[in-house]
């Protein structure tokens, strides 16, 4: 692993695995570089990509930032009641900033980008953002923020409440095996999960910071006319159980990308489950072979 300081002064931890095609992976909520699966990471580095993973600010070992967010509840609650959530000190489109740098830092023109829920809705502003800079989109188990579609399932918010702010490390691993075990559709595996969180927060443990992302998800725009001039081939994962962002988040982003493909799974939840990951691969690649952009590096 190493890390690069942006001319915007994040400073990004990542890692580089394979060669060939660069792939950028971009990861969700709390997750750091590390929350990849394993089995996911190796499958793409052996179907002939080079991919970089990286941690977002606020999580892992890049910069925190400092200013105060909103709490969790008030942060949920203008979720769920659709509105935006105020006083956000950045927002996902500051996110993608931060993946167009990393490439731009690593000698990357351009790259094939795969982000996963608050990653998707990042690789999504990226894309928007900074079309040159990328090769082919897949968005997996997110929305476009359109704030109708996506949303977190009431049935979840009745068995866990709303979240709140772990007091210890121990807590916060146990509330992580709770929460994965309501959102992992068919596919869950408690000591994988457990050894994941605990491997997490040994390497870092920041809550202020997840709750810094999870205020920048809702204080976002609507990126739904963005996605209409989406010209690069993109490929749309949802999981038809998924609890914490709804199939409807996967169905609306398809719809708003033109010629997209939505690849939908009747097993899978919010997670990117060991059975379906060869599906997942070789769907990706079969996306990417629809570019035509070149070499970029």
């Amino acid at each position: 692993m190493a890390q690069v300081t942006l001319p915007s002064g994040i400073t990004i931890e990542y890692e580089r695995r394979g060669s060939g095609e660069p792939l950028l992976l971009v990861m969700g909520l709390a997750g750091q570089l590390i929350d990849w699966p394993a089995e996911f990471v190796d499958r793409l580095v052996e179907a002939g990509f080079e991919v970089v993973l990286y941690d977002n600010r606020d999580v892992g070992l890049s910069t925190k930032t400092d200013w105060e967010p909103p709490s969790t509840r008030k942060t949920v609650v203008s979720m769920l009641m659709r509105r935006p959530v105020k006083g956000v000190g950045y927002t996902v489109d500051d996110m993608a900033d931060d993946g167009a740098g990393l490439m731009d830092a690593l000698g990357f023109e351009s790259m094939h980008v795969v982000g996963m829920s608050m990653g998707g809705m990042i690789s999504q502003a990226l894309t928007i953002n900074h079309p040159a800079k990328v090769r082919s989109l897949c968005s997996v188990m997110s929305n476009t923020g359109d704030r109708r579609n996506g949303g977190i399932s009431l049935k979840l918010i009745r068995a866990m409440g709303l979240p709140k702010p772990p007091g210890s490390k121990e807590a916060a691993v146990e509330d992580s095996l709770a929460l994965w075990r309501h959102i992992s559709g068919d596919h869950f595996d408690a000591d994988e999960t457990r050894q994941r969180a605990e491997a997490g927060l040994e390497r870092s443990w920041c809550p202020e910071g997840v709750m810094r992302q999870a205020a920048a998800i809702g204080g976002s725009d609507d990126r739904t006319a963005g996605l209409r001039k989406v010209t690069v081939p993109s490929l749309v994962i949802h999981g038809l159980k998924d609890l914490l962002v709804a199939p409807s988040g996967g169905t609306a982003t398809a719809a708003a990308i033109p010629g997209s493909r939505l690849l939908m799974f009747p097993d899978m939840g919010h997670n990117l489950p060991e059975p379906r990951q060869d599906e997942m691969v070789a769907a990706i690649v079969r996306n990417t072979l629809r570019s035509s952009v070149g070499d970029g590096v």
